[in-house]
């Protein structure tokens, strides 16, 4: 990853205490899950969607259709941004407004690249499957030809937790 991985997607964190800065922490989160939130932007609107993903310690990969809106919106703007969250949960108080949730959090922003090569597609798919499954497949070539698969290209990654 580049230099350019440590800024903060979302500016400085202002509860300092609850960053994650250690990079091993943020990527125990990221591999420790199997559902992902990517956020897009089609003009003026966001577009919120869940994917199913997998992470090779540098990029994140996930699949989709060839066709649909997520697909027409990252062919038109490829900017992304994804939010990983392990441990939700809440921290009650005897006050109405003082419950906080207790959480462990990536947040990142980065390029989505379609990915042509077949070799790269394949392990991005073996990846992916791997969190579901120890079985090894294969992928007909039809299936292979009208499944998309993206990676994201991480250019800010932060962590945050708290409650632990």
């Amino acid at each position: 990853m580049s230099e350019s991985t440590k800024k903060h997607p979302h500016g400085m964190m202002r509860r300092k205490e609850r960053e994650i800065t250690d990079r091993t922490e943020i990527d125990a989160i990221i591999t420790s899950t199997h559902l992902m939130r990517i956020a897009l932007v089609d003009g003026d609107l966001p577009f919120l969607v869940p994917v199913f993903y997998a992470y090779d310690g540098a990029a994140l990969y996930f699949h989709s259709a060839q066709a649909g809106t997520k697909m027409d919106i990252l062919k038109s703007n490829n900017n992304i941004c994804f939010e990983i969250s392990i441990d939700n949960g809440f921290i009650e108080s005897d006050e109405a407004c003082d419950f906080e949730a207790q959480h462990r959090t990536v947040i990142g922003s980065g390029k989505a690249v379609f990915v042509e090569d077949e070799t790269e597609k394949i392990k991005a798919l073996d990846l992916i499957v791997a969190h579901f499954s120890e079985k090894k497949f294969t992928y007909p070539k039809a299936n292979l030809d009208r499944t998309a698969v993206i990676r994201i290209d991480i250019e800010a990654l932060k962590g945050k937790k708290h409650g632990f």
